[in-house]
């Protein structure tokens, strides 16, 4: 068995030096999947035509699962047909809120489902539990779960000092989407920063990639302009070993999100020992670091009791290997059921 983790990246040949979302996902993937004793490889390919190339170059490959659905259904299906040895999957990346911002995206996801019934080594999956079973029940069609996966690199979390005085450090990162909900995170900072009677602040945003977020910074600009001892720092957008080293900077962050399937900076978050205050679509964090999306009062009482927390950085520690057990887990069960089926195929 050898998996491919095919994640579409136009500049990036490094995963583990991405910028891409999904290069950082391909990267975590593969080293989890080769730390359970499953042979994997992240790729990170131009478009169809690149993959095809490098598919040809190896007859070792059982798997090829692409992360993100951004092949032409047309395409895909002569890609699939070209390698009846490999078993194809393309995997929704989103729960199904995220996806109105991506029409495309859909619509190769009803067509996939197509596709999957007509040819025996291709299938739809998603990274989201909820995302397939909302597919099972709308459409009748099945889908597979491939959860995004999140290499540990040790089994005990990162100690860090608890905030208790001069700057307080407040991150809200991510591309900027309507469905992060980053004016609330924000609005939940100001909050933070005063009841914790902190002498400055400083709130971190990502910047420099707007996807169908436009207009929301220059609202969270408005709001936090003028106030005394307020900073709204503007991060750019870093590669993922830089990322990690802002993120562990952090004292505390915020990522409500109106609809997720994973969130990546939540667990970056982890990794590094810092809590987040999140909502309930980032199910596998710890219950009590869940706040109300729309309530930014709620935001800001779970964001202070974490702040106070030594507790809550081991507590989502554990809870991400707890995730990330039950993610291999799904993914053994979707492998060993794709070799069966392609032995009777």
């Amino acid at each position: 068995m050898k998996v491919v983790l095919a994640y579409k990246n136009l500049k990036a040949a490094n995963p583990d030096l991405s910028h891409s979302g999904l290069g950082v996902t391909a990267h975590h993937g593969e080293l989890c999947l080769r730390a359970a004793g499953i042979p994997a490889e992240a790729w990170a390919v131009r478009d169809g035509h690149h993959l095809w190339a490098m598919l040809a170059g190896r007859s070792d490959l059982t798997h090829v699962v692409t992360l993100a659905p951004y092949l032409d259904t047309a395409f895909t299906e002569k890609l699939v047909r070209r390698f009846p040895r490999v078993q194809f999957a393309v995997t929704c990346h989103s729960n199904v809120g995220f996806l109105q911002a991506d029409r495309n995206a859909v619509k190769l996801v009803r067509e996939g489902l197509a596709l999957q019934q007509r040819i025996p080594n291709f299938s739809v999956t998603g990274n989201s539990a909820k995302f397939c079973e909302w597919v099972e029940a709308a459409y009748g069609a099945r889908c597979g779960f491939l959860p995004n996966l999140y290499y540990l690199e040790s089994d005990t979390c990162p100690r860090r000092p608890l905030y208790r005085d001069g700057t307080l450090q407040l991150g809200i990162f991510g591309a900027t989407r309507v469905q992060k909900n980053i004016m609330s995170a924000a609005a939940a900072a100001l909050v933070i920063a005063r009841q914790a009677g902190a002498e400055s602040a400083e709130i971190w945003v990502s910047s420099n990639r707007e996807e169908g977020g436009q207009g929301v910074m220059a609202s969270v600009k408005e709001m936090l302009s003028h106030i005394a001892r307020i900073r709204l720092v503007e991060a750019g957008w870093h590669g993922w070993r830089e990322f990690r080293q802002l993120v562990g900077r952090m004292h505390l962050m915020l990522q409500p999100s109106y609809t997720e399937s994973f969130n990546m900076v939540t667990a970056d978050g982890v990794a590094e020992g810092v809590a987040s205050v999140v909502s309930s679509a980032i199910d596998w964090a710890p219950k009590y670091w869940q706040a109300c999306s729309d309530t930014v009062l709620d935001i800001a009482r779970v964001g202070r009791q974490l702040l106070r927390d030594p507790h809550a950085p081991a507590d989502g520690y554990r809870a991400l290997q707890g995730y990330n057990r039950a993610g291999l887990d799904a993914w053994r069960a979707y492998l060993a059921g794709t070799i069966a089926a392609g032995k009777t195929a």
